[in-house]
């Protein structure tokens, strides 16, 4: 495990999850930044961070939060804001992110969901928040930056001998509850930051669940077996081809070729 130290910004710093990722990353020895929509109410939650204001549906106020940051922890969520809030901040927040660093190479680890590519299930139908965090996954794909793409199962779901990590890829577990896996808000968050540290994690998509068993002490073997995602592809290896990038809003599709042109004029 490549344990340099690094300065991580945490998107979603505030939330239930993002409180456990700046935790592990300061445990870790790295130089912790939150984003943050307001400082005052942050601070009561989060002690000896760097903490900087910002909106990730706008732009203009990120370019302070993503300066002289090697990695980011995107942990934010629209939190049931239906599908404006999905479009805006699920989706948009990661485009503003990436715009915001202007070409610089940062790791990336992004947190979605377990079943983002269900496109028919009552969930999606009603807030279309599946088809926004696979676009904010298709936006990190695109942008030429090392990433981790990790889709959780249900938070703290698990029993209390369930630790053993099991990571999945194709993402065919769509009933929307928790036989479609279970994992402690922790373990994601040690998944998360150990992510922009190994080598074996990068350019990776899986989902992460947890069954009967002990926590690993390593996870590099864990990251090292699944396979690559295809560079030419917007979704992860193994998923559904069942929403085509030419079938997407003008904006979408204007977001994805904005990224890639970057990507490209960067190599």
């Amino acid at each position: 495990m490549n344990s340099d130290r690094m300065h991580v910004l945490v998107v979603g710093a505030t939330g239930s999850v993002g409180r456990l990722v700046v935790e592990e990353a300061a445990a870790r020895g790295h130089a912790v930044r939150a984003l943050v929509r307001d400082a005052r109410k942050a601070a009561r939650v989060l002690r000896d961070v760097d903490v900087v204001e910002g909106d990730l549906t706008r732009p203009d106020t990120l370019t302070a939060a993503v300066e002289q940051v090697d990695a980011i922890v995107f942990t934010h969520g629209s939190d049931g804001a239906g599908k404006i809030g999905a479009e805006q901040v699920d989706y948009g927040g990661v485009r503003n992110v990436l715009a915001a660093l202007a070409g610089r190479q940062v790791r990336i680890a992004l947190m979605t969901s377990i079943g983002v590519t269900n496109r028919d299930g009552a969930y999606n139908r009603q807030t279309e928040a599946h088809d926004w965090k696979r676009r904010s996954e298709r936006l990190v794909r695109s942008s030429g930056l090392p990433y981790t793409i990790v889709r959780p199962g249900w938070f703290d779901a698990n029993e209390p001998d369930e630790h053993r990590l099991v990571f999945l890829q194709g993402d065919r577990r769509h009933a929307g509850d928790p036989s479609d896996g279970v994992i402690a808000r922790r373990q994601l968050a040690q998944v998360l930051v150990a992510s922009v540290t190994s080598p074996p994690a990068a350019s990776k998509t899986f989902e992460l669940v947890a069954t009967l068993g002990p926590a690993p002490m390593d996870l590099d073997p864990l990251f090292a077996v699944l396979e690559l995602d295809r560079p030419s592809e917007p979704d992860a290896v193994h998923d559904l081809a069942d929403m085509p990038v030419s079938d997407e809003p003008a904006r979408v599709r204007a977001d994805l070729d904005t990224l890639r042109l970057g990507s490209t004029k960067a190599r």
